[in-house]
């Protein structure tokens, strides 16, 4: 029997085999191709097809916007996006607070999973590393030949001098920062396709009428504002209501002028875009917390090449834009992941969104939550302590003090006094979101309810299982007075808050050590 002979090309031949090779190959698995190879379009001398992918990644804030319902602003860029695009109604995260948020998505994972759902974690001397088969997902894009990068809104005027600032990550755990090539995607090669995230300041920049800024945007009046109906009609709150509100309208600004650079430089219509925000608005019942407030978030994602404008009603998590960007990009999706593609034959709709909370600075807690297309449960482990524990971070925001003052003169109303300011919690709350969208309504012990309780309680114990949940069990002393030093350490010139912190770390082991 003869043996096969083996065909050996040289590297002068290499090309013009690899162009018949490929000439034969399917068009619509070619891209998949070349990423499994790690071979880009550009070894051919043409320009890499593949789209760009694009998050824009606002801060702090909920779904305020026009196409959500919000008329006090106005917002045509997110408009057109959504008029243009996939807007998903029931977007929800898996953590309501910056760091954890951010670490779930960066890796597709829930944060629980990855051990970095405790909030502004690693940063001491005791570490957190990533499971050995977790990898970031622009790590993946630059392996398929991407160029990846993370920026801030003010990334369009290039600096003058030194490198331009990178945009947030604020992952709980050690990563290499090389998975980031630069702060700016119009650093890549010619002809080379980018992963992109653009870091918007959101809700954080409450400050936009005392600003230069303000001249950019239509400002809201207070007067018109409607707060939701846990919240006293303080004039604090509503004015900041209202400065919250020109936040949003700031970030439509932002995003136009950036929409506009695309434009501009040729790569819009390539550029795969998903408009999100890290957790809803910093107030009482939302940043940090489980309701709608915190954990529902906008959702939209801009391909009009690609995709039928939809508005889609089915419930996402906030990670699941890991698996559907490295799907449009033909990266081959590891089993592993948490994350879902949210389009294609083979998405699967999910039936449960879990939200885990857990320690947020010096504050320690404990939250889960369970959100179906019309139900919420809530879980409060440490139920003995009150909603708004002492959390030096909050504390110090002037609704947070108008709160408490008028919570102290008795000027909250019944409902508000029980859902902002009752000396313990609920072990379990439950809320039909159809009937009570405000989550008012607490519905655990009502008769007619136990049979959707009971099998939301079985969600919730098959995903701690299913997914591994690593906040079951207390954060170490170790690692809470490792970052707790760090956090101290960054309050030098602010010695009256640093007391306040220490203060609440000592309230936090007592409580600890009462079993609360």
């Amino acid at each position: 029997m003869t043996e096969p002979k083996e065909t050996f090309i040289s590297y002068q031949q290499f090309p013009s085999y690899f162009e018949i090779m490929i000439t034969r190959f399917p068009r619509n698995l070619l891209p998949a191709l070349l990423a499994s190879l790690a071979i880009p379009l550009s070894f051919l001398g043409a320009t890499d097809q593949r789209p760009n992918i694009l998050w824009f990644v606002v801060e702090d804030m909920s779904a305020h916007l026009g196409v959500y319902g919000e008329k006090t602003v106005t917002t045509p860029h997110v408009d057109r996006l959504s008029a243009e695009g996939v807007r998903f109604d029931n977007a929800i995260v898996t953590a309501p607070v910056c760091s954890t948020n951010r670490s779930a998505m960066i890796t597709g994972m829930y944060q629980t999973s990855i051990g970095a759902h405790q909030h502004r974690s690693s940063r001491g001397t005791e570490k957190i590393h990533l499971p050995a088969q977790v990898k970031l997902i622009p790590k993946y894009f630059q392996e398929a030949g991407y160029h990846t990068s993370n920026g801030r809104s003010d990334f369009l005027v290039k600096e003058a001098k030194g490198t331009q600032r990178m945009g947030k990550t604020d992952y709980n755990f050690e990563y290499d920062p090389g998975v980031y090539n630069s702060a700016r995607w119009d650093d890549r090669k010619p002809g080379q396709p980018f992963f992109a995230q653009v870091q918007l300041r959101g809700g954080k920049f409450r400050k936009v009428t005392r600003s230069p800024e303000a001249k950019n945007i239509e400002l809201v009046n207070p007067d018109e504002v409607s707060l939701p109906p846990y919240y006293p009609d303080h004039p604090v709150i509503r004015n900041d209501w209202a400065d919250y509100l020109n936040s949003v309208n700031y970030v439509d600004y932002e995003l136009g002028q950036i929409l506009a650079k695309l434009e501009a430089d040729g790569d819009l219509e390539n550029t795969i875009i998903f408009f999100l925000t890290d957790h809803g608005v910093s107030h009482a019942r939302g940043k940090q917390f489980c309701y709608e407030e915190g954990a529902r978030v906008p959702l939209i994602v801009w391909s009009p090449q690609r995709l039928k404008p939809a508005v889609r009603k089915d419930l996402v998590a906030h990670i699941d834009i890991a698996a559907t960007s490295m799907r449009f990009a033909g990266i081959t999706i590891p089993d592993y992941l948490e994350s879902r593609p949210m389009f294609g034959k083979d998405s699967k709709s999910r039936e449960y969104v879990v939200t885990a909370r857990d320690r947020c600075d010096e504050t320690v807690e404990r939250i889960r939550s369970v959100r179906t297309d019309r139900f919420k449960y809530i879980r409060n482990y440490l139920n003995e302590r009150p909603h708004l524990q002492p959390c030096a971070y909050k504390d110090k925001k002037p609704i947070i003090v108008a709160l408490r003052e008028w919570h102290s003169e008795g000027k909250l109303s019944s409902l508000q006094e029980e859902l902002l300011f009752a000396p313990i919690r609920p072990k379990e709350e439950l809320y039909d979101l159809k009937t009570d969208p405000w989550e008012l309504n607490n519905l655990a012990d009502h008769p007619r309810y136990q049979k959707h309780l009971k099998t939301l309680r079985g969600h919730l114990e098959e995903w701690i299982e299913e997914s591994g949940d690593r906040g079951q069990r207390p954060e170490s002393p170790a690692m809470y007075d490792s970052d707790m030093e760090v956090y101290l350490k960054g309050m030098k010139k602010d010695p009256a808050h640093a007391q306040v912190i220490r203060d609440n770390i000592a309230q936090m082991k007592r409580w600890a050590a009462q079993g609360k």
